[in-house]
């Protein structure tokens, strides 16, 4: 049955928002980083905040530390998702040719391969549009629980996992409060490029359909960048919704700058090698081909330059890409793969850089993708080499480094960069970036306040005055 509105009222000094977030700490992972910064900062901004995450996660990797900035008056409330682990997850979505085997080729590893393979494509259609669907029941639930025991002004759905979104929609059309959609990563590249992503027709319609309800229950939407932001306001033009949009990036926050200890001494601490560092996932979207051509072609015109020159590789990387790292070990440079680490060791790596390294492949909407540790790369004023096709992360890397962007078939351009910056810091001469330019407006904090703005829009300024509680019949 529909709620209807407590006639008790009572006047509220601030406001409070549920956030649906099912990638929050102790989760790890860049996805992870936006939304916690959110909640850190908007109690700042007039705003109380309550998340609804997941009770028992499947997800690949874990972080402590980013515990540390959740406010404590932040609720936090938990619902259980009937996903199974990680690992039993990811096992069963591997690929064929991915598949691990003890004796290959024998009937018993083909009849799993079998089994396998039929799980796939039940769960591929049942379990729309991701896996985590499996969390909504609980989350429903517990959501539920929530608004009634606790007024709330608004609903902010973050995704993905884009079930979070079907659950703000669910919940906006149950009790009635705003809801605005949050948009990391826009669904249809997820959809596109994700590993284990569906696009069989199948399951691209059953998602278009979701994307019209979703956006039809929406009253407004933000996204990570402009370009995003348009695209999918005009998509939800075509299902028949005007939608007030807002693009706000991701950023760095200047707390976490404040714990690296600056270096000033890189030549001295490196020995008078350039140091090169890439941190985060290596997947379809981010290859790692045209510097792996760059390292080799150099190679091959001077041999010498090798000795100099650590790349260093922080992160997940699908098997791929780690083949084309493997072909780095004939170059004769020094070669330093990490697996994912938490968030702080990733920014002392990043310190650690004389270049940090962007990689974005040139596919369809890369234009649009603007990767969340570009702002901590500015923040850490380190030169940053970017390979990527024209679009918005090309234009805010040129904004601050004009002579730093390369398409990535321009191998031989990547190649003679590299080799400059080998020669000058071996001279001592390495261009100076210690003031780039003002980059206070990808600060967190004033992005949090950025978003309280707006969320502000859809939250009557007077009376002051909300439901007392949610009465459920």
């Amino acid at each position: 049955m529909m709620p209807e509105l407590d006639t008790t009222w009572e006047p509220v000094a601030r406001r409070r928002v549920l956030f649906i977030c099912y990638l929050f700490p102790p989760v790890g992972g860049a996805g992870v980083q936006r939304p916690v910064k959110f909640v850190k900062y908007l109690h700042q901004f007039g705003w109380d905040v309550t998340v609804l995450t997941v009770e028992n996660p499947s997800v690949p990797v874990f972080d402590e530390s980013l515990l540390d900035d959740v406010p404590r008056q932040t609720v936090i409330r938990k619902a259980s998702t009937l996903e199974p682990g990680y690992r039993h997850k990811a096992r069963i979505a591997r690929p064929e040719g991915v598949a691990r085997s003890d004796v290959s080729g024998s009937a018993r590893n083909s009849l799993l391969r079998g089994i396998k393979g039929a799980l796939r494509g039940v769960a591929g259609v049942v379990l729309q549009p991701d896996p985590q669907i499996l969390w909504f029941p609980a989350a429903a639930s517990r959501a539920l629980e929530l608004l009634r025991a606790t007024p709330h002004d608004i609903i902010f759905a973050t995704a993905p996992p884009y079930s979070s979104f079907l659950l703000g929609s669910w919940l906006k059309r149950r009790v009635g409060l705003p809801l605005v959609l949050d948009y990391r990563d826009e669904w249809d590249l997820s959809s596109a490029y994700r590993e284990n992503s569906k696009r069989d027709a199948i399951s691209l319609f059953i998602q278009r359909r979701m994307q019209r309800s979703v956006l039809r229950a929406a009253d407004g939407l933000v996204a990570t960048t402009k370009a995003s932001t348009e695209a999918i306001a005009q998509r939800a033009k075509r299902f028949g919704v005007d939608l007030p949009g807002i693009c706000i990036y991701n950023g760095f926050d200047e707390a976490d700058m404040e714990c690296i200890q600056a270096d000033n001494v890189s030549t001295l601490r490196h020995g008078g090698r350039l140091r090169m560092v890439y941190t985060g996932t290596l997947w379809n979207l981010t290859s790692v081909e045209p510097l792996v051509k760059a390292v080799k072609m150099l190679s091959r015109q001077d041999p010498g330059l090798m000795e100099r020159l650590d790349l260093v590789f922080v992160g997940r990387k699908i098997s791929h890409q780690l083949s084309l790292l493997e072909q780095l070990s004939s170059t004769g440079c020094r070669l330093e793969l990490r697996d994912y680490c938490d968030h702080r060791e990733a920014l002392s790596v990043m310190e650690s850089a004389d270049v940090l390294c962007l990689l974005l492949s040139d596919v369809s909407g890369a234009e649009r993708v603007v990767p969340a540790k570009l702002f901590e790369y500015l923040a850490m004023r380190r030169e940053i080499l970017a390979i990527m096709p024209k679009g918005e992360s090309a234009d805010i890397v040129t904004r601050y480094f004009p002579d730093s962007h390369f398409g990535v078939n321009n191998i031989s351009g990547i190649a003679d960069w590299i080799k400059e910056r080998i020669e000058r810091k071996g001279s001592g001469r390495l261009p100076s970036v210690a003031d780039i330019g003002d980059i206070s407006s990808f600060s967190r904090r004033c992005q949090a306040k950025q978003l309280s703005e707006y969320l502000n829009r859809f939250v009557p300024q007077a009376p002051e005055r909300m439901p007392k509680r949610f009465r459920y019949g």
